[in-house]
């Protein structure tokens, strides 16, 4: 089935997320692969664009490493994506439709040596959602998240003295995976 106007899809998200390394002023975090999962819903506004909020979490393995700070520690993390953001497809009267979509929200990240922290994250992805003929769509994609976060403070010598600047750390975290879509 074709979305059409005011249909809302109940999305079930898995995929493969790559690992990455965060580098910071003091140190650095190595984040591991792992399954990211989670749910969504997504509205359809026009037959061709989606609004779309969802939850996703990542458990992982972290080793952090702030040599100042008396060296690694090692253990198992997760990051938990709260995102609201959108699609738009590219409908060519086929049953396989391309997309974009980006989203914008929070990820609380769980820390190995426990305690969590908030941030700022972003997602950017592309794909093609094949369409059957009962509710249930597949959706094959890649998706970019990365998470913002303060690292400290750089500072520099201005005309009337030293100025601190906000620090921040980066982590991007590309995944390839699947979305089941429900169609109601």
């Amino acid at each position: 089935m074709a979305q059409d106007r005011g249909d809302i899809v109940l999305d079930v998200h898995g995929s493969y997320t790559f690992s990455n390394n965060v580098n910071f002023d003091y140190g650095d975090i190595k984040i591991g692969d792992g399954i990211t999962y989670g749910a969504g819903l997504e509205f359809f506004p026009q037959k061709s664009s989606s609004i779309e909020l969802k939850y996703l979490r990542l458990d992982t393995s972290m080793k952090i490493d702030v040599p100042l700070a008396g060296g690694d520690v090692d253990g198992d993390g997760a990051f938990n994506y709260i995102l609201i953001g959108g699609n738009h497809y590219f409908d060519n009267g086929n049953n396989a439709v391309p997309y974009l979509g980006g989203g914008l929200g929070m990820a609380i990240t769980e820390g190995p040596s426990g305690g969590s922290d908030t941030n700022f994250a972003w997602e950017i992805k592309g794909g093609v959602k094949i369409k059957t003929a009962s509710i249930l769509s597949i959706s094959l994609q890649a998706n970019l998240i990365s998470t913002v976060a303060p690292a400290g403070t750089d500072t520099y010598w201005g005309y009337w003295g030293p100025v601190a600047v906000q620090d921040y750390a980066y982590s991007y975290q590309f995944g390839l995976g699947a979305i089941f879509g429900f169609n109601f």
